[in-house]
């Protein structure tokens, strides 16, 4: 039976102190659906005998199958939890004490101080769901990154640590599957300590090198048992522990400090029996540290006694006597289990992992209040002083209306309707309100004063719902600090957006998401009648998916691109199943993917004449400085140049960085393509007449021709194309946009292939798990797909190689299935998209590689299928 009412949670919404909004983050199967159960059990939604193996948060039946998380699930969930007993309770009670008299909270029946509401996003841990990860973080300000205590920090917990830190995401630690450590690999307590340690150091040297030391605000966030910011336990079982709860029930026994004791059951402190006194010291080293003496040995003497029922002289179970000196009473059926029924119910009322987890989230997590006053500078795109910056800022309920939506979640089993999620950062969004519905592609400047703009919708809000994993529940309003569905703007909004009541209000940022949709599929109807179904199904899916492509080429083709393979399987067995219902299904090409044009010399000059031969454009062509196109368009992180710098700041920065010539750089027309993208047109021309009229149409040819380059039309990647002179015809009509434009893109072209055209080609970064006998095997295939292995190291304590390789994402399809035929299913691999790489061959030398690629590429997109050359866009004097 479910704890609370949803008028409960309403009434709690208000309570801006009191709300918690985090993210379950981890690498692929590390637990965290099965650890977010004991918060859903507590909560009492699902009953604690189901709670481990019920994975409510997986809410898809291939989920459940496949037992991974494929979309990130949200919950809000309401607790009840005193603070009074954690040892810095008088500072935290007071800091609330304070917010709660500012806030003049109505009383309620049902909430106390002690209330609180916990908005919980459930994510996935595989690496083709990253995006998942990083929509459910942009509306999250805490993290608790799960790590298996066996396999420690790999390389997906690295990349969503990542994304959390960039979004300044407050992350705290819990260390689980420590049941496997006891009963599956008889870990003696100071190795497992030992392993527990290195876990929470590698945590923390992931968190100082990708926490920005420049934000003093946002303070240290590194991870510490001693602060209470680690728990230990086991997500299956159903049990955890801070230290605070063992320090409290020690602090009584030894008569000591609360926080003497906690910092004492950490680290290099060893009690001697003995002398009764705790020492840093053990020569001899037949002391024990407090962590094995006091929390590791008692629980593995408990899992001993059960699992080799140990009994006493009179024939009964020991384990008897440690439950009266626990306080665990059995009671009915618990009677009669054994074995691992027995220790998880024994340890899920021991040591409950819900009480372990609620007191970090709520002593040590930000609320939204808190959270919003050091996140608005990465949040919103506008000017910080302004009205909807300063109502994020101090999370006002009565400012303006400034809500993010970061997914569309499908409404139905037929997946015609989608709910808007998101979160409300100021103001509170009400059922039937009228709202400002502004797209990415939405300029503010522009469109100031006016009601119909490029990206801008006025409409009404139909419905404002809770997302309560398999079900949501309606509410009249959501005021800020809280996570929501809405209903009736999915016609709207395609992936995500910004919806506000203010005239003023710029957008939220764009999420920058860990990988790339480099992984293509072309589908088409199996039966001709159901193309419309197709169409309607694919934006359907465009929708459904943060980072999935739906493109269709000028041929007419149909293209799905995603971050790899399990992703594309996933999508189009939704596009199949979910949003083409009732047709006769879709026939799949075989997965190919996609490449990025480069120039590597700087070009002589290259002249191209309009159609009408009166104008005419001087360029060259030349490469950026190395570096460059990864600060414009970096694969992790924020990127450190973009369009939107201000151009003196920009210049110097290219200057003193790049060594570029700053007068030049003060002349970057634009980036492109999209106005973004890692390639710019530079005015590089002394006294041209007529130069500014022509500006726009330069600037649109040139961002046609990034978009798609000349080679096999992929994107250009890290050229810049500089003007050099221009002629141009005295009267206007003769040099419009129909007569620049389509002569700028050719001129483009010109300078990319007078340049030494290459193809970059996508290249994953694959972490290999691998026993050290057939670590000779991955070498060979990784070497057979083109792949080269650039680092190796033995996991401590194991018999386990990680091997680090860079291969190729072409040669990436079905590698998983021939890396485990080759190693006797030994080894284990995880590929995340690193960088693009260049190919060396010659893309214009008949036979090579580059030139196959091109040329399959070409016929595939329905364009001539013979390279093009220098002399079909460069004309002559």
């Amino acid at each position: 039976m479910v704890n609370f009412s949803v008028d409960q949670m309403r009434a709690m919404m208000d309570r801006q102190d009191q709300i918690r909004c985090l993210s379950v983050i981890a690498h692929v199967d590390h637990g965290k659906s099965t650890l977010t159960d004991s918060l859903v059990s507590k909560a009492g939604i699902i009953a604690a005998k189901n709670a481990g193996d019920a994975r409510f948060t997986d809410t898809r039946a291939d989920e459940q199958e496949r037992c991974i998380t494929i979309k990130s699930t949200g919950i809000s969930m309401f607790f009840d939890y005193d603070v009074s007993s954690y040892l810095d309770a008088a500072k935290f009670l007071a800091d609330k004490a304070a917010a709660d008299a500012k806030d003049d909270q109505e009383e309620i029946v049902g909430i106390t101080n002690n209330s609180y509401l916990i908005n919980l996003i459930d994510s996935p841990g595989h690496v083709d769901f990253s995006s998942e990860v990083t929509a459910a973080l942009r509306v999250t300000d805490g993290a608790l990154v799960v790590v298996d205590c066996i396999e420690g920090v790999c390389v997906q917990t690295e990349t969503v640590l990542r994304q959390a830190l960039l979004e300044k995401i407050k992350p705290v630690l819990h260390v689980n599957k420590m049941d496997r450590a006891f009963l599956e690999m008889a870990m003696d307590p100071e190795e497992l300590y030992q392993t527990i340690a290195r876990v929470i150091e590698n945590v923390n040297v992931i968190i100082a090198t990708y926490s920005d030391e420049k934000d003093k605000i946002f303070g240290d966030v590194q991870v510490y048992p001693y602060a209470g910011t680690v728990s230990f336990g086991s997500g299956l079982h159903q049990w955890g522990f801070t230290l605070p709860h063992f320090a409290r029930m020690y602090a009584k026994k030894f008569g000591i400090d609360i926080k003497i004791m906690m910092e004492k059951l950490w680290g290099n402190n060893f009690y001697n029996r003995a002398t009764n006194k705790w020492t840093r010291k053990n020569k001899k080293g037949d002391l024990e540290r407090g962590f094995v003496q006091f929390i590791l040995k008692p629980i593995a003497n408990l899992f001993d006694s059960i699992m080799n029922k140990r009994t006493n002289k009179k024939g009964r179970p020991t384990y008897l006597k440690m439950l009266k000196t626990i306080g665990v009473t059995l009671k009915g059926d618990e009677k009669d289990l054994m074995d691992k029924p027995l220790i998880k119910r024994i340890m899920q009322k021991w040591l409950p992992a819900a009480d372990g987890l609620m007191e970090m989230m709520v002593i040590h997590l930000p609320s939204p209040r808190k959270a919003q006053a050091y996140r608005v500078t990465s949040l919103y795109e506008g000017p910080m002083d302004d009205e909807a910056a300063d109502a994020i800022r101090r999370c006002d309920a009565k400012g303006h209306l400034m809500m993010y939506i970061s997914k569309m979640v499908p409404a139905d089993a037929t997946s015609s309707r989608f709910y808007a999620f998101g979160r409300v950062f100021s103001g509170t969004i009400r059922t039937g309100m009228k709202a400002r519905i502004q797209l990415p592609d939405f300029d503010p400047v522009a469109s100031a004063g006016k009601t119909k703009a490029n990206g801008l919708y006025i409409k009404s809000i139909q419905r404002t719902v809770i997302m309560m994993g398999r079900y949501v529940e309606q509410v009249p309003d959501v005021p800020c600090g809280n996570t929501c569905g809405l209903v009736g703007v999915d016609s709207y909004i395609l992936k995500s957006g910004t919806i506000t009541s203010w005239e003023g209000a710029h957008n939220f940022r764009m999420m920058k998401y860990s990988v790339s949709p480099v992984v293509r599929v072309a589908v088409e109807c199996k039966n001709a009648q159901d193309l419309p179904k197709l169409v309607e199904g694919l934006k359907r899916l465009s929708k459904s998916d943060p980072l999935v492509q739906c493109i269709t080429g000028d041929s007419g083709e149909h293209i799905v691109a995603g971050a790899g393979e399990l992703h594309l399987e996933i999508c189009l067995k939704d596009l199949e199943e979910d949003f083409m219902r009732g047709t006769s299904g879709i026939k799949k090409s075989d997965p190919v993917v996609s490449y990025r044009e480069t120039i590597t010399e700087k070009s002589e000059q290259v002249l191209s004449k309009s159609s009408n031969k009166h104008n005419r454009l001087f360029c060259y062509g030349e490469p950026m400085p190395e570096g460059l196109s990864e600060a414009i368009d970096p694969t992790n992180g924020k990127a450190t140049v973009t369009s939107r710098d201000e151009v003196k700041v920009r210049a110097r920065f290219l200057a003193d960085t790049y060594g570029m010539d700053a007068d030049e750089c003060r002349k970057i027309w634009c980036f492109g393509p999209d106005g973004n993208g890692p390639n710019f047109l530079l005015d590089a021309s002394k006294g041209v007449q007529y130069l500014n009229e022509i500006k726009d149409s330069r600037k649109g040819g040139f961002q046609w021709a990034a978009k798609e380059g000349p080679l096999c039309d992929e994107n250009l990647r890290g050229v810049q194309v500089k003007i050099e002179d221009v002629t141009l015809h005295a009267d206007n009509i003769h040099r419009g946009g129909g007569q620049i434009i389509p002569c700028a893109r050719k001129v483009t072209y010109a300078c990319v292939m007078a340049s030494e055209p290459r193809l970059l080609e996508p290249m994953y970064l694959c972490d290999i798990s691998v026993p050290q006998d057939e670590a000779g095997s991955v070498y060979g295939c990784v070497s057979q797909r083109r792949g080269v292995v650039f680092d190796e190291h033995q996991t401590p304590g194991t018999p386990m190689m990680q091997l680090r390789a860079h291969l190729p994402v072409a040669e990436s399809f079905g590698f998983t299935a021939f890396l485990r035929s080759n190693t006797g299913g030994k080894a284990f691999p995880q590929c995340v998209f690193d960088h693009w790489a260049i190919m060396d061959n010659d893309p214009l030398k008949e036979g090579s590689l580059t030139n196959k690629i091109i040329i399959a590429t070409r016929k595939r997109k329905g364009l001539k299928e013979e390279t093009p050359l220098l002399s079909n866009f460069a004309d002559k004097l």
